[in-house]
């Protein structure tokens, strides 16, 4: 994994520079997520790595199932198939919303609740986890249950475990000291 992302840099910054140079960071990043889709598909990945395949038509058949992309945004999946790096493009895609995220002066935020969250109190949550960050943040919600209540954040290299299962395992350890 490490070296995927190693590979993907170059990449990730030419596609960000190019976006940015031309003001269209929100449709090349739209552009991305959607390749990063497709590449992570089972069966593209079959054709990814069919040597049968020539680099033309796998080029073309990529970007006929990614849709939508300008003359830039093709050219950029003729390089990646071309230099044979199309299984990157996950890491490509999250290298590059790094570099958006860093412009724009936002971090994404991943919040893991034991149960829904209603508007206001995820309003009042976000609000409270930018004050602290000092920084705007793009926020993501998933439910699991096994935390039996409260919520986890992850922002960064930051986490921030408010759940009960955390509180319990902290005091299962306090216990055993």
């Amino acid at each position: 994994m490490a070296e995927n992302v190693t590979i993907a840099r170059p990449y990730a910054e030419a596609a960000f520079k190019q976006a940015d140079g031309a003001g269209a960071l929100g449709p090349w990043s739209e552009a991305i997520e959607r390749m990063a889709l497709a590449a992570s598909d089972p069966q593209m990945m079959d054709l990814i790595n069919d040597p049968k395949l020539g680099e033309d038509k796998l080029a073309d058949l990529f970007v006929g199932v990614v849709g939508d992309l300008d003359d830039t945004q093709k050219n950029f999946v003729r390089v990646l198939v071309e230099n044979e790096r199309l299984q990157v493009l996950p890491e490509i895609r999250d290298l590059f919303v790094e570099l958006k995220n860093e412009r724009e002066g936002t971090l994404d935020a991943d919040i893991e609740s034991a149960f829904e969250l209603d508007d206001a109190t995820l309003n009042t949550l976000t609000q409270t986890l930018e004050a602290k960050f000092k920084t705007k943040l793009n926020v993501s919600v998933s439910v699991n249950p096994e935390l039996i209540g409260g919520v986890t954040v992850t922002v960064g290299d930051d986490v921030i475990d408010a759940s009960v299962r955390g509180k319990l395992a902290n005091m299962a350890a306090a216990l055993k000291n």
